[in-house]
């Protein structure tokens, strides 16, 4: 008997290429709609009714069934309301982050088991490789209770997307497909113009996760009180502008200031309780730089021992259990790699305790968000940064 995935479309061509696979591979496909924001913001229309209708004009074409199910009160709940409370903090969230922990993989992974499903699926870049009784499958050929996997990442370098999985469930994992993990994206636009999905070629949306093309500063204005302040250098306390408010800047950023000034000028630090936004035109000020980072909220997973193509990646399950159970980890720390936003390269490092220790200095990430980390192709878990 076929076994039965829920998929999670939203419209664009990866989710929808990944019900295609699952179709001619065998699987009962039911394609699922997640509502999780249909708010209008001043200028910016929500997309959500346009990517449901092209969601469901795929699973026409494909010939399977569609529902859709409403998570805006969760999504609100859980990743919205998360999201604008690190802002009055002064961090900086990663909402997809969240929404990939709360939305798509509990509340719609345990929707679809509820419903009889043996898997979901959606369309992100990204491998999970599982064992059972000593038998490694890259693709989902067993699935038992006693079978553990591991996140692994895409093939598509450019386009690998575990940065954003590294908090889900190690159940959740275990019952979850990635069919466009080991594709490149121009294949997957390729294999649904081929098929005649009409997406092929749709854009993909830049901006909020949940809103559009709708800037995240633009949003907060909806939602985070705000007052204006002084712009500052920091090497002078010298007054050069005003913002909006502290919020809305994150370290680093260098648009959106206006200050007259010839050179630019980069955020290095935040004064939420003053409301003052200082910044710097050395791009080496020490406040820009660091040689560690305190992690919050780490997770570390365990996984197989692929016998994959990684020689490092062999090695993964031991190493994660160590890092994981060693009763003083600073004691034994271990070489592994982390990227400290989506896209960034991979840096070395070793984890001592909570602590992101490197050899060289490396730009300091905005506070909140994540630090994700890696042995060869296997994506260990993370942490938050404080």
């Amino acid at each position: 008997m076929a076994k039965t995935v829920y998929v999670g479309m939203s419209g664009g061509v990866d989710s929808s290429v990944s019900a295609l696979i699952l179709k001619e591979q065998g699987y009962n496909v039911v394609g699922v709609y997640m509502k999780n924001w249909s708010e209008d913001l001043p200028g910016m229309k929500c997309p959500w009714a346009e990517d449901l209708a092209d969601a469901k004009r795929v699973a026409v074409k494909l010939g399977i069934d569609f529902k859709v199910w409403d998570f805006e009160d969760s999504y609100r709940e859980k990743v919205v309301e998360y999201m604008l409370e690190e802002f009055r903090k002064g961090n900086t969230p990663n909402p997809d982050i969240m929404c990939n922990q709360e939305i798509k993989f509990k509340l719609f992974y345990e929707k679809a088991m509820e419903e009889g499903a043996d898997f979901i699926a959606t369309g992100h870049y990204a491998r999970i490789l599982v064992e059972d009784n000593s038998r490694s499958a890259p693709r989902r050929e067993v699935c038992s209770e006693s079978s553990s996997a591991c996140l692994m990442r895409a093939v598509d370098e450019n386009k690998d997307q575990t940065y954003f999985l590294y908090r889900i469930s190690e159940e959740a994992l275990r019952h979850t497909l990635f069919p466009i993990g080991e594709m490149m994206k121009p294949e997957v636009k390729k294999m649904a113009e081929e098929h005649g999905l009409h997406n092929a070629y749709k854009k993909e949306s830049m901006g909020v996760c949940f809103v559009g093309e709708v800037g995240m500063k633009d949003f907060l204005k909806k939602y985070v009180e705000a007052e204006p302040g002084e712009i500052r250098e920091i090497e002078t306390e010298k007054v050069l502008g005003y913002h909006e408010g502290a919020v809305f800047y994150t370290i680093g950023q260098r648009h959106g200031l206006y200050i007259a000034a010839e050179v630019p000028y980069y955020v290095v630090k935040k004064d939420i309780a003053k409301n003052i936004v200082y910044v710097s035109k050395n791009l080496n000020n020490e406040e820009l730089w660091t040689k560690e980072l305190k992690l919050k909220e780490l997770l570390l997973r365990s996984g197989p021992r692929p016998a994959g193509p990684s020689p490092r990646a062999a090695g993964a399950n031991s190493r994660a259990a160590a890092l994981r159970n060693a009763p003083n980890r600073s004691k034994s720390p271990f070489d592994i790699s982390v990227r400290l936003r989506h896209r960034a390269p991979l840096i070395p490092t070793i984890l001592d305790g909570n602590t992101l220790r490197f050899e060289h200095e490396v730009k300091r990430p905005a506070s909140g968000q994540s630090a994700v980390l890696y042995d060869g192709e296997i994506c260990l878990g993370g942490g938050v940064i404080a």
